[in-house]
């Protein structure tokens, strides 16, 4: 008898006991390429980022080894910005430093890579490596699991509608 696997219709949001991170797996029905070109097309990126009452505009977007992004998200006539540099782009990996630029001296080393499931269906999973606890602590009580959620959730939608 197989084991039966866990699945992920929402983000399961998990903080480690023994280091200052934060890990994310979602399942969504679409291949890894998919979900890469998601995350790494300006265009599609700015259709489902979260949370729902925020709109986001990209100012800068060089996906490659080396390169930076920056976009900046408004809530009520207030803007919140957001960048980072990304260090790997692979055909199924993505390694990012990201900033809020409103605390700036707390940057984060994220990792994000695809799993293929073999029945149409990811794993996204994504990992925060914070500087220190207070940071991801605070990041985890700022409500960010409502826009990793209904960003997640846009993003089913989008990968839905065959809007590739």
């Amino acid at each position: 008898m197989s084991a039966v696997q866990t699945r992920y219709p929402e983000a399961a949001i998990e903080a480690d006991k023994d280091v200052p991170i934060i890990r994310i797996t979602r399942d969504f029905r679409g291949t890894p390429a998919q979900l890469m070109k998601a995350h790494t097309d300006p265009e599609l990126f700015i259709r489902w980022v979260g949370p729902n009452a925020i709109t986001s505009r990209i100012i800068d977007w060089d996906v490659r080894d080396g390169g930076s992004w920056r976009y900046v998200s408004e809530h009520d006539v207030q803007e919140f910005g957001f960048r980072g540099c990304f260090h790997t782009v692979s055909d199924d990996k993505v390694v990012q430093t990201f900033t809020f630029e409103g605390m700036p001296d707390q940057v984060a080393l994220e990792t994000l890579w695809f799993e293929d499931l073999g029945d149409g269906t990811t794993r996204l999973h994504a990992q925060s490596l914070c500087d220190s606890f207070e940071a991801r602590d605070g990041w985890l009580a700022s409500g960010m699991e409502v826009g990793v959620n209904e960003g997640y959730d846009a993003l089913e939608k989008l990968l839905a509608s065959g809007g590739f």
